[in-house]
């Protein structure tokens, strides 16, 4: 009851910071923000929030799936920085704001983030007689789609916060500052599904019985359907880009058709293919050749055409000349890997950056303080290797966690029971697809879960 209190004070308090408005008088009419210096407060607000919302809660997430006691205090000690945080938002001098979407999407994102700890909070009361053990049930899942979920609301909440800081998107400015966000948003997260799929994901794809390119070429079709039909105005004149954008969208929903169907062998046998890589070469020849207002957005957009087609690129070469059409390098380590296959989704990473950065906002921005195309590119290079690292980082911690290296037994065994031992394929396997809190799981169910393998071991003629 005591912690229920709390929580219900907690969502009462948000609603009356979320019902604070900021002093408007210092707006200029016709802009968004005031012509005032982000002040220490708003800098500390910054600072609080990406370090608990872009970097705690994150490795919470891979502490939570690998069930590490550690994931319940990492993820309290990021609620508490996310709340000191949400209220130095609400608490700001300099700078001042209309009203804008990271503030009104704040407020969602402190719900969502409500709504997790208190899933957390039931699981760990391990309430399972009655009809607690139906609602565990759900709330395990529940619990775990929103962990899942949080890392890419934060994100978009990021952007936002940006967005809102500058006064940029809207108007005449927003149709393109959302084609630049999402777009470069999708690159991003392209490159850490590649990622994922490289160091952790080959036993799952393994089982799936499809090929990488199955699931590229599906999502590169659904997004073509979207991009065909949402790029113009349908019964209104064709301007700017509208009909460049458009069929760039028919290429994508044509080749990603194609994908899928050389995806598969006549016996159903999974097929690498290289159309999804294709496809990024010509959508970054594409968008390197849109014509741009300023020298500095021209110097931009080309290099991150040239940075896209050289991720497609990449992917052809590691798919035919490195891989050989396989999905991994030895069918007796499927964690090993080549050196070059790490290029692609840092590529990727970078031409999201890029996309992002260059909205017509931010190069008449850069334009205007003289800042060079050279600094500005190195800068997002350099966010790229930094967001890199931090997906290496977690990922590592995660086949840490799941996987250790065990030192008494052979190298083949310790990475997935090769050899043979196919059962401990089928554990990483499973173990990749869990997420759930350690402990949650009650005495009872972990005693009869021990008493079925000290079973199973002595079937199979092996006891300790």
């Amino acid at each position: 009851m005591p912690r229920m209190s709390s929580l219900a004070a907690l969502v009462f308090v948000i609603a009356r910071a979320a019902a604070h408005e900021h002093h408007a008088d210092d707006i200029p009419e016709g802009e968004a923000v005031s012509a005032d210096p982000i002040d220490s407060t708003l800098w500390v607000h910054i600072a609080i929030q990406i370090l608990s919302f872009g970097i705690v809660f994150p490795t919470g997430m891979v502490l939570g799936i690998v069930r590490s006691r550690w994931h319940v205090p990492l993820q309290t000690f990021g609620v508490v920085l996310a709340i000191v945080g949400y209220f130095l938002g609400h608490a700001h001098g300099g700078r001042q704001f209309a009203p804008n979407i990271h503030a009104s999407f704040a407020t969602i994102l402190m719900l969502l983030l409500i709504v997790q700890v208190v899933l957390g909070v039931y699981l760990k009361l391990h309430l399972e007689k009655g009809v607690h053990a139906w609602i565990r049930r759900f709330t395990v899942m529940g619990h775990g789609v929103v962990g899942k979920a949080l890392p890419v609301v934060s994100w978009v909440q990021m952007l936002f916060g940006g967005i809102t800081a500058l006064g940029y998107c809207r108007d005449d400015h927003l149709g393109q500052c959302l084609a630049h966000f999402i777009m470069g948003s999708a690159f991003i997260g392209y490159g850490i599904i590649l990622t994922i799929l490289l160091l952790v994901g080959q036993f799952w794809l393994k089982r799936s019985g499809r090929s990488q390119e199955f699931f590229d070429s599906l999502l590169i079709a659904a997004w073509g359907c979207v991009n065909t039909f949402t790029e113009h105005r349908w019964g209104g004149p064709w301007v700017a880009n509208d009909l460049q954008h458009t069929t760039m969208g028919i290429v994508w929903w044509c080749a990603g058709l194609l994908g899928v169907w050389l995806s598969r062998k006549r016996d159903g046998r999974p097929k690498r293919n290289i159309f999804p890589a294709l496809v990024i070469i010509l959508t970054g020849w594409g968008m390197s050749g849109h014509p741009q207002e300023s020298e500095l957005s021209t110097h931009v957009h080309t290099v991150f055409g040239y940075t896209l087609m050289a991720a497609g690129a990449a992917r052809i070469v590691e798919i035919s000349f490195v891989l050989r059409d396989q999905n991994s390098l030895s069918d007796n380590d499927m964690e090993e890997t080549n050196s070059f296959q790490y290029l692609t989704p840092f590529l990727l990473y970078t031409s999201g950056f890029l996309f992002m950065g260059a909205t017509e906002e931010q190069m008449a921005l850069l334009s205007a303080a003289h800042v060079s195309h050279v600094s500005y590119i190195l800068l997002l290079y350099s966010v790229s290797f930094l967001l890199f690292l931090f997906v290496a980082m977690l990922l590592h911690l995660y086949a840490n966690y799941a996987w250790p290296l065990d030192k008494t037994q052979p190298k083949s065994m310790a990475n997935g029971g090769i050899n043979g031992h196919l059962g401990q394929v089928d554990r990483r396997v499973k173990d990749a697809e869990e997420f759930e809190l350690e402990g949650l799981m009650s005495e009872d169910e972990e005693g009869e879960e021990g008493a079925g393998a000290s079973g199973r071991r002595k079937q199979n003629g092996r006891v300790g």
